[in-house]
């Protein structure tokens, strides 16, 4: 970047740095507390790890209903922030609130709550991207977001490792240990997102004299069929769901396959810190080289990428392949969101920013919800979780062909000067 992160996109990499310890927390600690949980509830390991995809299916199809609705109502002036405030907020509490159940069906349920609060408030944070910055810094600051927010997301991590492992040594006993990092991690994902709450200021617009839901609804339908006539913003999105269908799913289910195949739990663990600590320097790297290489061609890059994971996952039984999985997809993890998400920030009219990010994320949060959802089936049906990975890979492949063809049709456009669709005009507050 010619020039450092200003201040208001600095606070906006923070957002990522608090929301990614809870992310973390889902994929590792709460798989393997909620596992233990239903062992001892007398559930066995392909039962659980179904429930668990399940609750993260039903998340996952609650945000992909609400996330349009409420995106069309925060492109409206002065209500993004406190859209995203109450999601926040719903995330932050929902992980506190893990360290009460003791019934595997409530602790699901707080789960589901926690996940919704999550996912919700990143579609508003999403499309805060462009306000925090211009197209030129995108693909760079996206990037910084991710990076900072595995390595961030570390610092809580570390210390909720180092109370669980300790708990013997400090009198208190693992679970318990458990219930204080879940509550340490909603402080510091809360605490983090002040400088943001504090100083973002919505800067793109839809000027409407009415709020209503029935004016909510017709502006929604209006986005769908504009998406529809737009043939580089539909093909990347029906390309995006295919293929973050296999990012997502890898990313939730990893720590119940692993365990599945049996892996211990501070190998599983560290392994996927591992994985944090090496997507730092790669989404930071992969946001350098889009000033060499064109960010569709990195895209294809990492898309490619996670297509060998899937198929390596198949043949996954021990530990040091699960570690070798795990700094594998490390170095691409980061690079295939941030990306992706500057690569569709740039092609979308800005003052709809939350109102295409909801239907982005309808996308997204159907391929998880697809991809979670085939896991949970199919080790219920096999009673095995390789019987999905096949699948997975499939999803992926057909992702690569269709942004293939969306990046195709894009720079065949931009070589025989044709202009994109112009964008409607659009208010914009001049920022002090």
């Amino acid at each position: 970047m010619k020039k450092k992160l200003r201040k208001l996109e600095k606070y906006w990499v923070l957002y990522d740095v608090g929301n990614s310890a809870f992310a973390l927390l889902a994929t590792t600690i709460i798989p393997i507390y909620f596992k233990n949980m239903a062992a001892a509830a007398g559930i066995d390991n392909a039962d659980s790890t179904a429930y668990l995809s399940y609750a993260i299916s039903i998340s996952t199809l609650i945000v992909a209903v609400l996330g349009p609705i409420f995106g069309a109502v925060a492109d409206n002036k002065n209500h993004k922030k406190p859209l995203f405030t109450f999601f926040m907020m719903m995330g932050v509490l929902g992980c506190a609130g893990l360290a009460l159940p003791k019934s595997i069906t409530l602790f699901l349920a707080v789960f589901v709550l926690a996940r919704v609060g999550f996912s919700g408030s990143l579609i508003f944070y999403d499309s805060m991207l462009v306000d925090v910055t211009e197209d030129e810094r995108m693909d760079e600051v996206s990037s910084q977001g991710f990076a900072w927010g595995y390595i961030g997301s570390c610092v809580p991590f570390v210390l909720s490792m180092g109370l669980i492992f300790g708990a013997d040594a400090i009198g208190i006993s693992s679970t318990a240990a458990t219930m204080i990092a879940f509550a340490m991690n909603a402080a510091w994902w809360g605490l983090v997102t002040l400088p943001l709450l504090k100083n973002y200021k919505q800067k793109f617009y839809v000027e409407t004299e009415k709020c209503g839901v029935g004016e909510t609804f017709m502006r929604l339908g209006h986005i769908f069929g504009e998406i529809k006539n737009d043939k580089k913003v539909m093909i990347f999105l029906l390309a995006f769901f295919f293929y973050i269908d296999g990012v997502y799913t890898i990313i939730e289910t990893a720590t119940s396959y692993g365990k599945d195949v049996g892996i211990g739990d501070s190998s599983l663990l560290l392994a996927l810190l591992l994985t944090q600590v090496v997507a730092f320097p790669c989404a930071i790297l992969f946001g350098k080289l889009t000033k060499w290489f064109e960010t569709g061609k990195l895209i294809l890059v990492c898309i490619g990428a996670y297509f060998c994971v899937a198929v390596y996952a198949f043949w996954l039984d021990s530990a040091w392949k699960f570690w070798m999985m795990a700094t594998f997809v490390g170095v691409f993890q980061g690079a295939i969101q941030a990306l992706s998400r500057s690569y569709y920030a740039k092609i979308i009219p800005k003052e709809k920013a939350s109102e295409y990010f909801g239907v982005f994320d309808i996308f997204g949060k159907g391929a998880s919800f697809m991809g979670t959802t085939i896991m949970g089936a199919s080790t219920q049906m096999f009673h095995t979780s390789k019987a999905g990975v096949l699948a997975i890979a499939a999803m992926i492949m057909v992702g690569f062909i269709l942004f293939c063809l969306q990046h195709r049709s894009v720079q065949k456009s931009e070589n025989e000067g044709e202009p994109f669709e112009i964008l409607p005009e659009y208010k914009m507050e001049n920022a002090e």
